[in-house]
């Protein structure tokens, strides 16, 4: 195959891709927007008061590992380390609270 053939075919493979993108999105379909893990850096104890919401995401395509991160009172987002002894205990205390109702 020539090289310009090869170069154009590389480029009608690219518009289509982005273009069947574009279309998912528009009909709703989930498309990954992030392909990567959001926690770079994680730490391993936070005060349980401060803690507004957790947001646990399982291991997948984007990221091998578990990620767990704390929406804090004011708005802050903060990564926790999911192997960290505290980090347990506040993920089954949120547990345990939301099947206590």
């Amino acid at each position: 195959m020539a090289p310009a053939t090869r170069s154009l075919l590389r480029a009608s493979l690219l518009v289509l891709l982005l273009l069947l993108a574009t279309s998912h999105q528009a009909t709703g379909a989930v498309v990954a927007t992030e392909l990567r893990c959001q926690c770079l850096k994680t730490v391993s104890r936070i005060d349980f008061k401060t803690i507004q919401s957790l947001k646990v995401t399982p291991p997948g395509p984007h990221c091998t590992q578990t990620e767990v991160i704390a929406i804090l009172k004011d708005g802050q987002e903060v990564c926790l380390d999911p192997e960290a002894p505290l980090v347990r205990r506040i993920i089954q205390k949120i547990l345990n609270k939301g099947n206590a109702n």
